[in-house]
């Protein structure tokens, strides 16, 4: 049981699966089947730690663009409807805090002690994790009013105020799935840490896909040197934060259309080599990440009023900008 958490976490009943053909065990459960049955996962190459055998959906080409996927203006919300202050930084982190272990926090506080008038943003998720959240980050020397928790929100609400935060910290041991991808969509900045399960993999999936590898790091210490650098410096954070907006219209991480298509391709090329007796085997495909600028989800402006031109200008400026603690080593 995770110790920042109180209370017994409900488990899932494992119902046993008739012997099928071929089953699959898809990508929205990054966990055991609790099953001897054989299955394949369809992931993306990324988050699948080198060792374990699986096939990959591809990420997405860029060669459908529905305009309906765009991301859109968000009506603006404010930080001191969540009690935030106005002034300062703010790290927030959306996920239920049985993702949150000691290491993660301890981490995150001594962020908090290296960036001056910064904060961390937490929800009561479950509530009776609060008291224990700010009673460990007291023993780590954070001041009190330094965490600062809220509720859980509607959908909508959830991913607009994720807009009011300037960065989101992933917790590294069970990243979050849909909760990164919202913050994402928010066009928020989200730093990350990559593991060795798919369940600690998939926010650097995410990232990479978005063309934001610099903030997928290696081990703890360069997460907190990610997470300072940010804090303590607001002109990469703005330029970051403005490569995240743009990059949501781009890149293919958001480009439903295309991943389903080269889904449903996975599922006819794993039943073609199930149907002529061949062996299992790894499926792969490289394909570009980036698209190229006929190849845009969409032409329209992004939270501001900007011609396509200017638009584009934008984007080419910050995919070639290179942040000062982008070349960070990794073992400092």
């Amino acid at each position: 049981n995770n110790p920042l958490v109180t209370g017994q976490q409900v488990g899932q009943v494992i119902t046993p699966i008739p012997s099928t053909e071929l089953q699959l065990f898809p990508m929205d459960t990054p966990k055991s089947v609790g099953t001897p049955t054989r299955w394949k996962c369809s992931i993306e190459e990324l988050p699948t730690p080198p060792d374990q055998e699986v096939d990959h959906i591809p990420p997405a080409d860029g060669q459908e663009s529905p305009l309906h996927l765009r991301p859109y203006i968000m009506p603006s919300t404010h930080r001191s409807t969540y009690g935030l202050p106005e002034h300062g930084i703010i790290y927030c982190n959306f996920n239920q805090l049985y993702k949150l272990d000691p290491g993660t926090l301890e981490c995150w506080c001594k962020i908090l002690l290296r960036v001056p008038n910064s904060y961390v943003w937490l929800l009561k998720f479950p509530a009776l994790g609060e008291a224990n959240v700010q009673a460990k980050a007291a023993e780590f020397g954070v001041p009190p009013g330094r965490i600062i928790f809220s509720s859980v929100a509607p959908k909508e609400e959830h991913v607009r105020r994720g807009r009011v935060a300037d960065v989101c910290l992933d917790t590294p041991l069970c990243n979050g799935h849909t909760t990164g991808m919202d913050m994402l969509w928010s066009g928020t900045p989200m730093i990350t840490m990559l593991g060795e399960s798919l369940a600690s993999r998939v926010a650097a999936s995410q990232l990479t896909t978005l063309g934001c590898p610099e903030l997928v790091a290696t081990n703890y210490k360069q997460y907190e040197h990610i997470a300072v650098a940010l804090g303590n410096n607001p002109t990469e954070l703005q330029a970051m934060r403005q490569k995240v907006r743009l990059a949501r219209a781009t890149s293919p991480l958001f480009n439903i259309s295309t991943f389903s298509r080269h889904l449903g391709d996975l599922y006819l090329r794993i039943w073609d080599k199930r149907a002529r007796g061949q062996p299992n085997d790894h499926i792969t495909s490289t394909i570009q990440r980036t698209l190229p600028s006929d190849r845009l989800l969409c032409t329209e402006p992004l939270l501001e009023a900007v011609s396509p031109d200017d638009y584009m200008n934008r984007l080419m400026k910050q995919q070639q900008s290179v942040p000062a603690w982008k070349a960070a080593p990794s073992n400092f």
